[in-house]
């Protein structure tokens, strides 16, 4: 989840421990916009060397910081 929080604070430029507190009083479904999920896969995929499908699955995790989160996390678990 970390590497989405940061790559979310960097993108909004917001330190990343306010933008996990608000996050947290917010909720973590709280959703987000589909360019700005677009940008921040970007930043995750080069620092990563990952690379999320264009599918179903990703589509619909780009919902919440959360399904989003998840998602990339195990995308970068399985790459390991």
């Amino acid at each position: 989840m970390s590497a989405i929080i940061n790559a979310l604070a960097v993108r909004l430029e917001e330190p990343a421990d306010e933008l996990e507190a608000r996050l947290s009083a917010e909720g973590r479904e709280l959703p987000i916009d589909s360019i700005f999920i677009a940008e921040i896969l970007t930043d995750i995929e080069a620092k990563y060397q990952i690379n999320v499908a264009a599918d179903a699955e990703a589509a619909r995790s780009a919902r919440s910081v959360l399904t989003f989160a998840e998602t990339v996390h195990r995308i970068i678990t399985e790459s390991s």
